[in-house]
């Protein structure tokens, strides 16, 4: 039995008793008798507790024999959020196989990344997930592939490239495995069609889920060239691996807790080898691996956060499609307004972004790359001499990989790196892991947003911030609440941090 260490086995049999779509995503049941693996919340008939076993991740299941249930589907689900709070080796290795980073730098590439020789990688997703890398890759293989079928009219050679197998005859093999029935049994007439040079897919995302306050946070942010935002949507451009591309996302709040609803997400790209890369980067961008629920639980009794849980259920911390992008960001924004930073970064997308060509209008343009901006003279840009240098001493690090954001390493190494660079401080570091590094337990006690809220919410700023460990592991979501009390409808951002420049 592969349980994780969180659940023994008849926590888990409880949870598939009673069809609780919570765990959904957290571990999977694999039947014995059917040779079936299933999300527990599968609306099947019970199986017997003698007959099942509980695996930690649909490579572990499939390792052990058995193949998707058509019924429920269960790798359609939401990640683990135990990935983000623990950000163990596991999970940060578990992020970039999302990525597709074993599909184009292999094994080694990941190991690299997260830090670890190769063997010592794979011992260690065995012990925590089941499976090694490459079995791990292969699930989240099967899985774009088989959402690829069901919902576009691309042709079975292109889908097979797009999910990152390596030939049309391994695509067919590992679909006919995993799903017991070929691509074209799989295509049947299911699913609404797109068409060829799109993509779009379903994102998963556990409820309640408050779309419409991250749809407000995202669309206040737009720099222009790069973001794009309506009534219930907002679209981006995307530097991906192979090429460059755009994405659409329509964004609806879905409040039943305890459910799984879906983030519709339209993709539009150069290279369809991008596709998994493309869709691992929106689904961070939206927070899709949160527990709510968890999280909310958490905060039920407390006087600060506890009431504007209540008020916004599902409230998301938004992530990014690039690490890199959000640290330039966040530097151009030191001690100026959203707005003021928003206008900022747009110029310098104007003056060293690629310049794409896009079907939705407004997006023009890619975000400049590390490398560009390391040559940049700092007296150029649009912002004082100290904060141009140390947003060019950043994008020199990042460029030659002396900062990774890319969630690989462990994220006390990414923040002491970021520390030791020139006009970087504690509150840009830590802003940056909690949108970059999509960490969980992060908490600003110098922003000058977070004062404000608090006095206006008739709290001591002082006394709350003293005592902000209460708050662990879901700092956060308690920051972002916060932060969601100064936002009026159109949802202004929170006050920056303070001068870092020094």
């Amino acid at each position: 039995m592969q349980t994780s260490e969180r659940w023994d086995a008849e926590s888990c049999y409880r949870a598939v008793r009673s069809r609780d779509r919570r765990f959904d995503g957290m571990f999977y049941t694999a039947v014995r008798t059917t040779g079936i693996y299933c999300r527990p919340s599968c609306p099947a008939r019970t199986p017997a507790f003698a007959n099942v076993t509980f695996h930690p991740s649909p490579a572990a299941a499939q390792a052990a024999g058995f193949r998707a249930c058509k019924r429920c589907l269960p790798d359609a689900t939401p990640g683990s959020p135990d990935w983000d709070i623990a950000a163990s080796a596991a999970g940060r290795a578990m992020r970039l196989i999302a990525d597709g980073v074993v599909d184009r730098e292999g094994v080694d590439g990941l190991a690299r990344r997260v830090g670890y020789t190769p063997r010592h990688l794979s011992r260690l997703l065995v012990a925590e997930l089941g499976a090694g890398p490459l079995a791990l890759a292969r699930a989240k293989r099967a899985q774009t592939a088989r959402v690829l079928i069901e919902t576009t009219d691309l042709s079975y050679a292109d889908i097979a490239f797009a999910a990152g197998f390596s030939s049309v005859r391994q695509f067919n093999e590992t679909v006919r495995e995993v799903y017991a029935g070929s691509p074209t049994d799989l295509r049947g007439r299911r699913g609404r069609r797109s068409t060829t040079g799109t993509v779009t897919m379903r994102l998963a995302v556990r409820t309640p889920f408050a779309g419409r306050a991250l749809l407000a946070f995202l669309a206040y942010h737009l720099v222009p060239g790069v973001e794009v935002a309506g009534p219930g949507w907002y679209a981006r451009t995307l530097d991906l691996p192979h090429g460059p591309g755009t994405v659409r996302l329509d964004i609806e709040d879905a409040l039943e807790p305890g459910e799984t609803a879906f983030v519709t997400a339209t993709f539009a790209l150069h290279d369809l080898r991008d596709t998994a890369a493309a869709v691992e980067r929106a689904r961070r961008l939206v927070d899709a691996d949160c527990d709510p629920l968890a999280v909310g639980d958490h905060f039920a009794h407390d006087p600060v956060i506890g009431p504007l849980v209540g008020a916004t259920p599902g409230l998301r911390v938004p992530g990014q499609v690039d690490g890199d992008e959000v640290a330039v960001r966040t530097v151009i924004g030191q001690q100026v307004s959203v707005v003021g930073a928003c206008t900022v970064a747009g110029r310098m997308v104007a003056a060293h972004g690629r310049r794409i060509d896009s079907d939705v209008p407004g997006l023009t343009h890619l975000f400049p790359d590390a490398a560009t901006l390391a040559t940049v003279d700092p007296e150029t840009l649009p912002m004082p001499r100290a904060r141009g240098r140390a947003l060019v001493g950043l994008a020199a690090a990042l460029a030659e990989g002396t900062v990774a954001l890319d969630r690989g390493p462990d994220r006390d190494a990414v923040r002491t790196a970021l520390l030791d660079l020139p006009g970087i401080g504690p509150w840009t570091a830590d802003y940056v892991a909690m949108r970059a590094l999509g960490h969980p337990d992060v908490f600003l006690p110098t922003d000058l947003g977070v004062r404000n809220a608090l006095a206006g919410l008739g709290h001591d700023p002082v006394a709350v911030v003293a005592d902000t460990d209460a708050w662990r592991p879901w700092r956060s979501y308690a920051l972002m609440h916060l932060w969601n009390t100064l936002m009026p409808a159109v949802a202004p951002a929170p006050t920056t941090g303070p001068n870092e420049e020094n």
